[in-house]
């Protein structure tokens, strides 16, 4: 029979009694324990939710993973069987490692999503928090001076005392540049709006542009001046042509700046550039020519001009550069000759052609360049009618030339040329190929509508209905927890970027006695015989490809073949 009172029985009672009831149930260790989970707990929710959301990561299966990790730190931290001090401790490192974890992963999956561009992308620093601290001290100390700007000497621009009127100036000055880069504007004008006494701003954003905030004149003077002091210029020279770099700092990214004062109607204009050099340069492989055109290209023989048609803001000088940087600058003498270069090329020998330099016209200098038989030139522009007289009658058999030509497609390019020489057989004579091309704004991948298209408009387009199942148009917003919100990519633009679209054609012997007789209608025949497409061709399969929208691509064809005109020198930068 049990005995209660026997000594056998009462062991196991004796033995929870002088077990140490601290190490499990102690208030001050368990709310030790439960600590990293409040700043965690903000993070997720209040940061990697709405990132989620906003760049379409899968906000649904992040919360599920967070919540996860958060019950796993949850029993690590009271689960640990080992009952002496340091038990606790393991406990507690073992939930900053499973929380850390959890931060750490999704920081670097993220980050690597295509959907976040690179200015949204997380960053974890700890050490930066006392730089951070030191900032936001500063800031305080400086209002809304938040710029570090550094001249072409290297100085570094002091910001001036508060209270004072060139404190507000550069208050004005750097909210225009804050406002542009908040716009992903590639540059910026500061110039006369038309109304007397009213200067406005106006941002290039995707190749188009926005208008920006208005300004009494003299406040705009001000802040112009303020631009140019920047990058050292003459701020008493307002008619003049000034251009020099600086390097601004805005929230960390340091940009080249290109600032350019000039006198206009009605008063001055400065233009900002930003990165200048980075945006024009670019491989021949990644300007978006398709694969036959890239043959084609590829087969040419050396020697010969080749025209490179595009009008203002069209992407000219990135394919310049880049058609002379696919040859050997270090086995081959490759020169251009421009008004202002944009960047430095590599092995390549720029000639700066300066307007208003006493008897040196833009034509003797590509003459006194094409008589040394270099391997390659690339003209930058064709100001005269004497340029394109000096390139048709130079012996350009074994020197490649590529000439810029201010025209939206390949016949007009040829036209041009031909009417510019003055003699269509003398321009035929060196031509060897002909390209055009126009850029398009590119969708925002991360808000375009997909939508399907009626057969009706297919068949009007030229596209098969059987292979472009849908289309896509902008969008502008995307749905955070079932609420529209502004695109954080594109600003609601419904764009981001720009895409070019090129037609290419060889020009052998038929295509030359076309141009002799300015039979205009043969030479299309003639290269539609040779099967490469034309722009427009190319721009709707770049719409089928969902890079673009028809809206778009009718934007920028619509402008028709117009020819260039004549420009002197001076405005040809």
């Amino acid at each position: 029979m049990f005995d209660p009172s026997h000594p056998i029985a009462l062991a196991p009672l004796r033995l929870a009694v002088t077990a140490d009831p601290a190490v499990l149930v102690s208030w001050w260790k368990a709310l030790i324990l439960l600590l990293p989970f409040a700043p965690w707990a903000w993070l997720v929710s209040s940061v990697f939710d709405k990132h989620a959301g906003r760049f379409f990561l899968g906000q649904e299966k992040w919360a599920a993973i967070h919540s996860v990790a958060g019950c796993v730190a949850l029993a690590v931290a009271f689960l640990i069987p080992i009952p002496a001090w340091w038990g606790f401790l393991v406990a507690f490192l073992a939930v900053l490692l499973v929380l850390g974890a959890d931060i750490g992963a999704f920081v670097v999956i993220a980050n690597q999503d295509e959907n976040v561009p690179e200015h949204a992308r997380l960053k974890i620093d700890f050490s930066k928090f006392a730089e951070a601290r030191k900032a936001k001290s500063a800031a305080r100390q400086q209002a809304s001076v938040s710029l570090e700007i550094k001249k072409p000497s290297g100085a570094k621009l002091t910001p001036p005392q508060k209270e004072t009127p060139e404190f507000e100036t550069r208050v004005a000055a750097e909210a225009v540049y804050a406002k542009a880069m908040e716009h992903r504007a590639s540059q910026f004008d500061i110039l006369p709006a038309g109304k007397e006494g009213v200067y406005g701003v106006r941002m290039l954003v995707d190749g188009v542009y926005v208008a920006g905030d208005q300004f009494p004149a003299a406040q705009a003077i001000k802040i112009m001046d303020f631009w140019k002091s920047c990058a050292e210029l003459d701020i008493e020279d307002r008619r003049r042509k000034l251009s020099a770099d600086c390097v601004v700092v805005y929230q960390e990214r340091p940009t080249t700046v290109r600032v350019t004062s000039s006198g206009v109607r009605g008063g001055m204009r400065v233009n900002l550039k930003l990165n200048p050099a980075q945006s024009v340069r670019k491989p021949f492989a990644d300007l978006g020519l398709l694969t036959a055109q890239r043959e084609a290209f590829e087969q040419l023989a050396e020697g010969g001009l080749i025209l490179l048609g595009a009008k203002p803001l069209q992407g000219a000088t990135t394919t310049l550069y880049a058609a002379a940087g696919t040859h050997d600058a270090y086995t081959e003498n490759v020169q251009t000759v421009e008004v202002e270069p944009e960047a430095p090329l590599e092995g390549i020998r720029q000639v700066k052609f300066e307007p208003g330099s006493e008897g040196v016209e833009y034509s003797t200098t590509l003459r006194s360049i094409l008589r040394r038989d270099p391997d390659v030139v690339a003209v930058a522009e064709l100001p005269d009618e004497d340029t394109a007289k000096e390139i048709a009658r130079a012996e350009v058999d074994r020197t490649r030339v590529y000439l810029s030509i201010r025209a939206d497609a390949a016949l007009t390019a040829v036209q041009f040329f031909a009417k510019a020489t003055g003699d269509a057989s003398n321009a035929a004579k060196p031509l060897r190929a002909v390209m055009a091309q126009k850029l398009a704004r590119k969708l925002c991948t991360n808000c375009r509508v997909p939508y399907q298209p009626p057969a009706e408009m297919l068949a009007k387009l030229g596209l098969p209905a059987d292979k472009v199942k849908q289309l896509y148009k902008k969008g502008g917003q995307v749905l955070i927890r079932n609420k529209p919100e502004t695109c954080p990519v594109c600003n609601g633009t419904g764009f981001d970027g720009q895409i070019a679209f090129f037609e290419f054609f060889p020009i052998g012997t038929e295509e030359k006695e076309a141009i002799s007789n300015q039979d205009w209608t043969g030479l299309r025949a003639l290269w539609k015989k040779r099967g490469l497409p034309t722009l427009s061709q190319v721009a709707l399969r770049r719409a089928a490809e969902g890079l673009t929208s028809i809206e778009e691509i009718t934007r920028v064809t619509s402008s028709g073949g117009q020819q260039p005109k004549k420009r002197p020198p001076e405005e040809a930068a």
